[in-house]
């Protein structure tokens, strides 16, 4: 299980799991793939990736149906822990191709990608 959390993968996950760094997440995102945002309300506007959708982790169970299933989908939150365990849960709802935003927004803003208010 913590294979699957960090990225390495689980016995029968999709080949599409595992991380990506902001510069490659930023690249997908700009190709249509779909960015979803798991931290809270006052994490969120206090700076997000542009094109990111909005759904809190807590939340994320009851929205999945927001979510392309066919697409890919990188999560991200402020460090990578959990959007981490928002890519396991998708992963275990069906969703093939999900990915972990490596090192979160802190990544993001830190390689100078740029930040919504």
């Amino acid at each position: 299980m913590l294979r699957g959390l960090f990225g390495g993968g689980t016995k029968g996950a999709p080949s599409g799991a595992g991380e990506v760094g902001p510069a490659e997440a930023r690249e997908r995102v700009q190709r249509g793939n779909v960015l979803v945002d798991v931290r809270e309300p006052a994490e969120w506007q206090s700076g997000h990736a542009p094109g990111a959708r909005h759904i809190p982790l807590g939340q994320l169970a009851a929205r999945m149906g927001e979510l392309p299933q066919d697409g890919e989908i990188i999560t991200v939150c402020r460090s990578g822990n959990r959007s981490a365990k928002a890519a396991e849960l998708l992963r275990g709802a069906g969703y093939r191709t999900v990915h972990n935003l490596k090192g979160g927004m802190t990544a993001w803003a830190k390689d100078g990608l740029p930040v919504e208010r």
